[in-house]
C-alpha cells in the first residue's frame, strides 16, 4: 500500500493532523478542511472521508470504508478500527415516501435526517456493518459482521445483526492493555 508522503498529506489542508498519519494514496478525501486526523491513525485505499469527521489516536480504517460526516459529523475515539467495507452516515434521506429523496431535489422537498455520529474509544466494528445517524457506539464495543446499527449501544457490549442487538459482554481487558501498551511507547498522552 502506498501512502501519502508528509508534504501531500499537509497540501491537502486538514483541520489537523497528527504525526505519524498514514493515508494512503488511493483514499479520497474530500473537505479537508473539516477532517482532523490524530496522532499514529491510518486511512487505507479505497476509503472515503467528507464532510465533518473527527479521527483519534491509533485509528484503523481499513479498505474500503466510508465516513460521511456530513454538517452533524462523525467522531471516532482513540484505538478505534473499521474493518473493510464499513459505513458511516450522519445524514440520510427520509425514505418514508413523504418526501423526495436524492442529492439532485431542492431541500424543500425533502426530509433529511441530520444527526451526529460518536464512537468512542477501543471500538471495533466488523466488515461490511454500516452505522446510520445518531448513533452512538459506546466505549469497548465490539460489533459483527454486516451488523446494522440503527440505535445507540451500552459500553462493553458485542452486538451482532440487522438491526443490531447487543448478544454479550465484551471483555474489557483491552483497557489494561491500552494502558501497557500507552507506558510502554513513552506516550506524553493524559490517559
Amino acid at each position: 500500500m502506498a501512502y501519502l508522503s508528509e508534504d501531500e498529506l499537509h497540501s491537502l489542508g486538514f483541520k489537523y493532523l497528527g504525526k505519524n498519519v498514514k493515508i494512503s494514496d488511493k483514499a479520497c478525501i474530500y473537505n479537508p478542511e473539516k477532517i482532523t486526523v490524530d496522532d499514529y491513525s491510518r486511512i487505507d485505499d479505497f476509503c472515503i472521508l467528507s464532510g465533518n469527521v473527527k479521527i483519534g489516536r491509533f485509528c484503523h480504517i481499513t479498505p474500503m470504508c466510508l465516513i460521511a460526516g456530513g454538517t452533524p459529523g462523525v467522531y471516532l475515539g482513540d484505538f478505534c478500527t473499521l474493518a473493510y467495507g464499513v459505513k458511516i452516515f450522519s445524514q440520510s434521506d427520509d425514505y418514508s415516501g413523504l418526501s423526495m429523496v436524492n442529492s439532485l431535489i431542492p431541500k424543500k422537498y425533502k426530509n433529511e435526517i441530520f444527526l451526529p455520529v460518536k464512537i468512542e474509544k477501543q471500538v471495533v466494528i466488523g466488515t461490511n456493518s454500516v452505522v446510520f445517524p445518531g448513533v452512538t457506539i459506546e466505549e469497548g464495543c465490539a460489533i459483527g459482521a454486516m451488523s446494522l446499527l440503527l440505535k445507540s449501544t451500552a459500553s462493553w457490549g458485542i452486538y451482532i445483526g440487522n438491526p443490531a442487538y447487543r448478544l454479550r459482554e465484551r471483555d474489557r481487558n483491552v483497557a489494561t492493555l491500552e494502558l501497557d501498551f500507552l507506558k510502554e511507547i513513552n506516550n506524553d498522552y493524559s490517559i
